[in-house]
C-alpha cells in the first residue's frame, strides 16, 4: 500500500507541476501574438529567478571546467546561495519537490543513477526546480577503484540522468568528496564540472532536524554551496526553517550553474581549494 500511496501522490505531483509550467494551454482562445507575448514574459520571469542558464553551459562554467578543479564554492560578491540535494531520488522526493516549488526555492540534485528507477520521472521536476548532476551510478568511494570503473561509474550516470531529465548533465559530485587527480581528469575529459560544496549539513552523518538547521543556516552567506540530501526525513523536516532563514538574511536560491555564472570564482580561488572559500568554508565528510 505504500508503493501505491507514493506513486499516487508523486502522478499528482507530476501532473500539477505541468499545470504550473503550462499557464497558456487554453489554446485556440488565446491569439498567436498573446502568447509570444505571454512565453517572452515567462523567460524573463525565468532567467531572473534563476531558471535560465541550468540546462546550457555559461562560458563562466565553460572556463571552470577547463581548469579541471573543484568547486567549492562561488565569489561572495553577490546574494546568492545554492542548495545542494544528493543521493536522490527516492523515499522522500516526492515530499522534497513540492515543498521547494511552493516556496520558490531553486535548488541542485545530485542524482545516483541506480536509484533512477524508483521514481524515473522525477527528474524532470527537479531540473525544473534549478538543476540535476551526476553523482555516479552505485556511489561508490571513486579514489578506490581503477581509472576504467571510476569513468563507467561517471559516465553511466551522465548518460541516464540526461535521458530521465530531458536535458544535459555537466555537473558532478564525487560520493564522499573523495577526487584525486585522476577523477578530474576523467570529469574533465567528459565536460563534467565537480561540485563540492562549502558547508555539509551533516544529515548523512545523523544529525537531526535541529542540527541540520543550525548548521545550514550558520553557513548561508553569499556564494555557498549547502550540501544536503533528499533521501534523508529530518533534511525535509529542517527545510522550513532554512526557508525562512534564507529570507531573513536577504539572500536568494539559485541552482549551481546559475550561482557560478552570476557570481563566479576567480581562478585563483578555485586553485585554492576550500581554503578559497575563506571562512565559509567548513569542511565535512558527506556528499
Amino acid at each position: 500500500m505504500l508503493v501505491v500511496g507514493v506513486a499516487v501522490a508523486l502522478i499528482a505531483l507530476l501532473l500539477d507541476g505541468g499545470a504550473d509550467r503550462h499557464p497558456s494551454s487554453h489554446g485556440a482562445s488565446i491569439s498567436s501574438a498573446l502568447l509570444h507575448t505571454r512565453a517572452r514574459a515567462r523567460a524573463r520571469a525565468d532567467s531572473q529567478s534563476a531558471g535560465a542558464g541550468e540546462s546550457v553551459e555559461s562560458p563562466e562554467i565553460r572556463r571552470l571546467i577547463a581548469l579541471g578543479k573543484p568547486i567549492y564554492c562561488a565569489a561572495p560578491h553577490g546574494n546568492e546561495v545554492a542548495l545542494t540535494f544528493d543521493d536522490g531520488p527516492g523515499q522522500y522526493t516526492w515530499l522534497a519537490i513540492p515543498k521547494l516549488r511552493r516556496h520558490g526555492i531553486k535548488a541542485t540534485f545530485f542524482i545516483v543513477g541506480r536509484n533512477i528507477h524508483l521514481l524515473p520521472r522525477a527528474l524532470r521536476e527537479e531540473r525544473a526546480l534549478g538543476a540535476v548532476g551526476d553523482h555516479t551510478f552505485t556511489h561508490p568511494l571513486l579514489t578506490g577503484l581503477s581509472a576504467g570503473e571510476a569513468e563507467n561509474e561517471i559516465v553511466r550516470t551522465q548518460h541516464v540522468v540526461e535521458r530521465a531529465s530531458g536535458g544535459p548533465v555537466f555537473l558532478f559530485r564525487p560520493p564522499y568528496g573523495a577526487l584525486d587527480a585522476t577523477i578530474e581528469n576523467i570529469a574533465r575529459a567528459h565536460n563534467l564540472l565537480p561540485i563540492m560544496w562549502t558547508v555539509d549539513s551533516r544529515d548523512s552523518l545523523g544529525a537531526n532536524y535541529a542540527e541540520i538547521e543550525r548548521n545550514v543556516i550558520e553557513g548561508l552567506r553569499p556564494g555557498s554551496i549547502i550540501l544536503m540530501h533528499e533521501n534523508h526525513g529530518q533534511t525535509i523536516r529542517a527545510m522550513l526553517s532554512i526557508f525562512a532563514a534564507i529570507q531573513r538574511k536577504h539572500l536568494r536560491t539559485v541552482s549551481v550553474p546559475r550561482l557560478l555564472t552570476d557570481d563566479p570564482p576567480s581562478e585563483a580561488q578555485v586553485r585554492a581549494g576550500g581554503s578559497g572559500c575563506g571562512s565559509l568554508f567548513r569542511p565535512g565528510t558527506g556528499g
